[in-house]
Formats: C-alpha cells, sequence, structure tokens
C-alpha cells in the first residue's frame, strides 16, 4: 500500500484539466450553458477513442482550438474592461457560475441588444462564434454599472468590424486609428 499522500495529484491534475473547460481551475459549473455542454460533449466523445485514432486528433485539435478561441474572447473583454478603469474588478465582472443572476429582469432585453450589437458592430467576437450566455451576465453587469454604452464604444474603436476581419491574432487597434 502506498501511504503517500501526493501519489495521485498528477492524476487529480489531469482529470481537472479535463473538465477544465473554461480554463478556471476546480470550476464545477462549467456544462450549464449550452457552449459548456457543446465542448464538454466533444471531451467526452474524444476521452472514448483510442488516443492513436486519426479522429482521437482531429477532436482534440477543435477542443484546443475552442478553447483558445474562448480564452482570447475573454482577454478582449478583460483588456476593454481593464481600459474603463476596471482594473481590480475586471476578473470578477466576467467570472459567470450557474449561481450567477441578472441583476435586474428590465434589462434582460437591453443586455441581449447591446450583445448582439457588440457582435454585429465589432470584431470582439471570431464571426464563428455563437454567442454566450456567459456574455450577457457581463453586459448585465455592465449596465448595473452604467458602463455597457462605454464599453460598447471602446470595443467598436478597438475591435472595429472590417470584411473578412476576424482573426485572433490581431491585437487591439490603437484608439486614434
Amino acid at each position: 500500500s502506498n501511504n503517500n499522500p501526493y501519489a495521485s495529484f498528477g492524476a487529480t491534475l489531469a482529470r481537472d484539466e479535463e473538465q477544465n473547460l473554461w480554463s478556471t481551475p476546480h470550476d464545477v459549473t462549467h456544462t450549464e450553458a449550452d457552449d459548456d455542454r457543446v465542448l464538454y460533449n466533444m471531451i467526452v466523445v474524444r476521452n472514448q477513442l483510442d488516443k492513436d485514432s486519426e479522429e482521437w486528433q482531429k477532436l482534440n485539435y477543435d477542443i484546443y482550438t475552442l478553447r483558445q478561441t474562448r480564452k482570447e474572447v475573454r482577454s478582449r473583454w478583460k483588456h476593454i474592461l481593464e481600459d474603463l478603469g476596471f482594473q481590480k474588478e475586471a476578473d470578477s465582472l466576467l467570472s459567470v457560475t450557474k449561481l450567477s443572476i441578472i441583476s435586474d429582469s428590465q434589462n434582460m432585453s437591453k443586455a441581449r441588444d447591446i450583445l448582439l450589437k457588440l457582435s454585429e458592430e465589432t470584431n470582439i467576437f471570431p464571426t464563428s462564434w455563437e454567442l454566450s450566455e456567459r456574455y450577457l451576465f457581463v453586459v448585465d453587469r455592465l449596465i448595473a454599472l452604467d458602463a455597457a454604452d462605454e464599453f460598447f464604444k471602446m470595443a467598436s474603436a478597438a475591435y472595429p468590424k472590417r470584411p473578412g476581419g476576424d482573426r485572433l491574432d490581431e491585437g487591439p487597434q490603437p484608439l486614434g486609428s
């Protein structure tokens, strides 16, 4: 018998990483939204395949790509929040769990409108991105802070919509350009 309390540490970390859909350790809330379930289902299917198979490699690449896209979108939002003066609050404003609530049900339609406008008129999301319920909560918080309109203005300036321009490796544009 192994009395080493750290014997399973590596296995636990690997298991946590597989369940860590939003790159937040020990986040038990990831399969609450539709986009979380899509990623979770991809991971489940991949884990049932032989690691040497072409299907496993393709699915693994798709999972990696989706995670990287999510990280980049979150990074864009965080950048704008910090530019708005929310340096200390940016992470908590972006944190959405199954316990998150809409602050005011009357804000819901305004939050949806702003999120749709961000999607259509800026490059903050890639073209192929399906709007995430997660960012509806963030926009609701911005409305409550009376910062949603300013966020949209800054997103429009930093990530202007360009024809065919949804490359994630393009950084924010200088505000003077």
